[in-house]
């Protein structure tokens, strides 16, 4: 029997065997790194996100604190800005007269001419009293706008006053003292102001360091009016004044009928500092049919802070209660050093300028 020959095997099925196994496993091969890249990727876009949240937390954290101390630096900015300006000014010449707290009269009379700094505001009123006991009976608001606070600081009268004022970057009306020899500036100053005040002397009960050209309970007509006049043409654009001191002035009508013809005809509105509780203001303002506005709250007539903080408190309070207040301060570093850091009580009240308090 003749044997079988042997198939032998065709090179060319081997080849296309080979290729496709070659293929498929790089099929496979390619199938797991396009798997493993889309996994890969997944996963590193996750990682990527939780390190992206990370950082930018770290990014937030990092620009809270910064704010804070900026915040920080410029409150101390501003209250190092504040002491510094209140300085005495390098050749300023005025004389101290220390008060106490707890009095009002000051013994050593003032000469002729001469000027003084007050180291506080107790000088202003004749019965601390005063300060808590409403300037008349007020009518109750309840208003759908916000309560008006009107801040003014008293004896405004030399460049770093203005200065430390305008630093605390709030509607502060400034009342100038009148001009003298102490204070030959105070006018200039003014002028440059869009609206202020005129801070003017009056007779008190027993403040005996009376400012010069004080004006008094004898003065007659023609002496008032003169007076205003000269006020009106130094302060030209003056349209509100308050008294300094004026306890006794302020409680004699027909010396305060006197001054308000006299300022009606100068187109000045009087604000009475309510430096005394017999004031004849509130009836003579109602006898010329004018509406009378008054101080509800001395900010510094104790000057520690913690004081000073709580008068503000209470001049929100009472703006609360009856639709607006008008506190009264004076131009030293703790009160305004307080106005500075106290900005927050101030949140649920507008602060304007007096001529927005009726």
């Amino acid at each position: 029997m003749p044997k079988r020959k042997k198939n032998k095997a065709n090179p060319q099925s081997n080849f296309l065997t080979a290729v496709a196994w070659m293929l498929a496993i790089i099929a496979l091969i390619l199938s797991a790194l396009v798997g493993g890249y889309y996994f890969g990727y997944e996963n590193a876009k996750e990682d990527f996100a939780k390190q992206e949240n990370i950082e930018k937390q770290k990014k937030v954290a990092y620009l809270k604190k910064l704010e804070e101390e900026t915040k920080k630096q410029e409150a101390k900015s501003v209250n190092e800005k504040l002491k510094d300006v209140l300085k005495k000014e390098e050749g300023q010449k005025e004389e101290t007269i220390e008060a106490e707290p707890s009095k009002v009269e000051v013994s050593k009379p003032l000469v002729k001419g001469e000027s003084v700094n007050y180291t506080s505001a107790s000088h202003e009123i004749d019965d601390e009293k005063l300060d808590t006991e409403a300037p008349e009976k007020r009518e109750i608001k309840r208003t759908s706008a916000k309560p008006k606070v009107a801040i003014i600081i008293d004896d405004v009268s030399t460049p770093a006053h203005v200065k430390a004022i305008k630093n605390l970057s709030m509607p502060i009306t400034m009342s100038f003292l009148p001009p003298s020899q102490g204070r030959a500036q105070s006018a200039k100053l003014a002028a440059n102001e869009d609206l202020y005040m005129v801070h003017l002397p009056m007779e008190a009960q027993t403040f005996s360091a009376e400012e010069p050209a004080t004006l008094r309970i004898n003065d007659s007509q023609e002496k008032i009016s003169s007076r205003i006049a000269e006020i009106k043409s130094l302060f030209p654009k003056v349209h509100y004044i308050n008294n300094h001191t004026g306890s006794k002035f302020t409680s004699d009508e027909a010396a305060m009928k006197r001054l308000v013809q006299a300022l009606q005809a100068e187109g000045i509105s009087f604000v009475d500092s309510r430096t005394t509780g017999t004031t004849k203001a509130p009836k003579v303002m109602k006898s010329f049919g004018l509406n009378y506005i008054a101080r509800d709250v001395f900010l510094d007539h104790h000057m520690d802070k913690a004081f000073i903080h709580k008068q503000i408190k209470k001049v929100v309070e009472i703006a609360k209660k009856h639709g607006s207040a008008v506190a009264i301060g004076h131009p030293h570093a703790n009160t305004l050093l307080t106005l500075q850091e106290s900005k927050k009580l101030f949140e649920d009240v507008e602060l304007v300028y007096i001529n927005k308090i009726d």
